[in-house]
């Protein structure tokens, strides 16, 4: 792994620490984000639900205001159709709260993933269907590229059926038509504010135009609806569907942290309970990720993710606990499940593709509801693009995802005449193909990512956001990165590098395979850490060597300290960059 550390222009960073009032590092922090301004510094720390961009702006969305008024007033038979993963399942149940303040009750819908596959397909809609035509159907998270589903929607409904599709999707052909379409991805402006939204800030930004509407037009049930008490839904959709933390979806994710931390959704509380989260306490992104996100998920693969919606839904403490412990099981089960195809998956890498620049990886017997997770492992730890695909039906269906660098998107379009359907997001895609044509789309996979790599794959890199010196780590430090928080997409969390330091004392190895140590900042006074799976490389005692590190807090008993979290070491050989 290749360490870099681009240099900064110092006198812009001294300049930004002197208005701000913040040290060096925290300033050097800033830049990097590109906010080199005071002001848009300024506004970045301390973001500001009345900074939000005018929700009208978005494409789509006065037309979508219009049509949701007039199948309020009118009481019509509404339907929403959400998809099955943590922003689909927050979109669906902010928009059914919402219109349930005002009495009026839609049915919602999320697909059964072994039966109907992913997003807005024709079994999910026959099942949509057998209850009768809706007079609105509003599908969220899904839509954008399914011409044909839209036009079979219409079909069965006999035109009956008015459509408004809420997505964030990129589209990749042609539209569907003769229905309303908010998707702020179709803004020919590529720095459209707006653009970086997922589907619950979406239908977030909605609910912000239709309220001041009502309000504006004298409506009291509208004028008593607190905005501010669903960023918690907006929040857990935002952080799991890894969208950049920059901008509104700052806004939205910063304010709904502090909410959902205390959170009077029972549903919510409910899971909290099972996932080890203490209510009051701050939430953080790495809760969602790793905790709340994956239980919500894991029924949407495994089961039926009509379960979590129920559940945020549900206002009955008895029935919120036993939904979230079917999540959790969910959960269990879909560990087990993944832990098993991670080792055939990296065997079969090893055994017969370790000289592809691109891996497709297939496996009927694989679980195509957990694909998606193994991709990312298998990418993240061959370093290369990599699809991961099961059996669905007659179809090898899957999922797949990328390094930085290399579009998968673009690769799939050059290969999109092997394919039965494809689409969703640079960095991440679902992909279904005939089996008998996987060979083929495996050479073509590999050849098109050695092509976009220009003929040699990168080496995997750690960026280092600035090198300090022990001395410079401090608990006033610690407060001014915890300005720059929630860390995410297009707001990584700050790498720091440490030159050429000694242990004093070897580290204490604990656990499975983790290790503590110290260091020493100086006055006499240490800087605890700790290194996760990564004691089968230990440093050793009184020999320099140069740190990767995080830097945070570490609660303990009540008592709450400065903490370095390792994510490499190497012996010092060279001056750093």
């Amino acid at each position: 792994m290749r360490w870099i550390c681009h240099p900064l222009d110092k006198e812009k960073v001294a300049a930004l620490s002197s208005h701000l009032g913040i040290s060096a590092i925290a300033a050097g922090v800033l830049a990097r984000l590109g906010l080199t301004d005071p002001d848009d510094a300024n506004k970045f720390l301390h973001p500001q639900l009345k900074n939000l961009e005018d929700p009208f702006e978005i494409p789509g969305l006065s037309q979508t205001v219009t049509r949701l008024r007039k199948a309020m007033s009118a009481r019509e038979n509404i339907v929403i159709f959400g998809d099955y993963d943590v922003d689909g399942i927050t979109s669906t149940t902010l928009l059914t709260s919402i219109l349930r303040e005002f009495s009026v009750h839609p049915r919602y819908f999320v697909p059964q993933r072994l039966t109907e596959g992913y997003g807005l397909s024709r079994k999910a809609i026959d099942r949509v269907l057998k209850e009768g035509a809706p007079d609105l159907f509003i599908a969220l998270d899904c839509g954008t590229n399914n011409y044909e589903e839209v036009a079979y929607l219409r079909s069965l409904s006999g035109g009956s059926t008015d459509i408004i599709i809420i997505d964030h999707h990129t589209c990749k052909g042609t539209l569907p038509d003769d229905c309303i379409l908010m998707n702020p991805c179709l803004d020919c402006e590529i720095d459209s504010p707006s653009r970086d939204l997922c589907t619950v800030g979406l239908v977030f930004k909605l609910v912000h135009g239709l309220l001041k509407e009502l309000r504006s037009d004298g409506d009291e049930i509208a004028s008593g609806i607190h905005l501010k008490n669903y960023l918690d839904l907006v929040a857990l959709g935002t952080v799991a569907d890894l969208v950049p933390l920059r901008g509104d979806n700052r806004i939205l994710t910063k304010t709904g942290l502090r909410r959902l931390g205390n959170t009077s959704r029972r549903g919510l509380i409910a899971l909290f309970e099972v996932s080890g989260i203490v209510l009051g306490e701050e939430v953080s992104p790495t809760d969602i990720s790793f905790k709340l996100g994956p239980r919500i998920n894991a029924s949407g693969r495994l089961n039926d993710a009509v379960v979590p919606i129920e559940m945020l839904l549900c206002d009955d403490w008895g029935r919120c606990m036993s939904a979230a412990r079917r999540l959790d099981q969910f959960n269990r089960q879909r560990q087990e499940i993944e832990q098993k195809i991670i080792l055939e998956a990296e065997e079969m890498v090893e055994r017969e593709f370790s000289g592809l620049s691109g891996l497709v990886l297939y496996d009927p017997e694989w679980h195509p509801g957990v694909v998606g997770v193994i991709a990312s492992r298998i990418t993240r730890k061959f370093h290369r693009p990599c699809i991961v695909m099961g059996a669905e039906g007659e179809l090898a269906k899957g999922s797949g995802r990328t390094i930085a660098g290399i579009d998968l998107l673009e690769i799939l379009e050059s290969c999109s005449d092997m394919l039965k359907k494809w689409g969703g997001h640079p960095m991440a895609v679902g992909v279904s193909i005939e089996p008998d044509r996987l060979q083929e789309f495996r050479k073509a996979f590999h050849e098109n990512v050695l092509l976009s790599a220009q003929g040699e794959m990168p080496e995997p890199e750690l960026e280092i956001c600035s090198w300090v010196q022990p001395e410079n780590i401090s608990e006033n430090l610690l407060a001014e990165l915890d300005s720059l928080h929630p860390f995410g997409q297009a707001n990584p969390e700050p790498v720091f590098g440490l030159h050429g330091i000694t242990l004093a004392e070897s580290p204490k190895v604990f656990g499975e395979n983790h290790f503590r140590f110290k260091l020493s900042t100086g006055n006499n006074t240490t800087l605890s850490g700790v290194a996760w799976k990564q004691a089968d490389f230990l440093p050793s005692k009184g020999r320099p060597i140069d740190m990767a590190i995080n830097l945070g807090w570490n609660n303990w008993k009540g008592r709450k300290y400065p903490q370095a979290r390792l994510l490499a070491w190497r012996p010092t050989e060279h001056t750093h960059a």
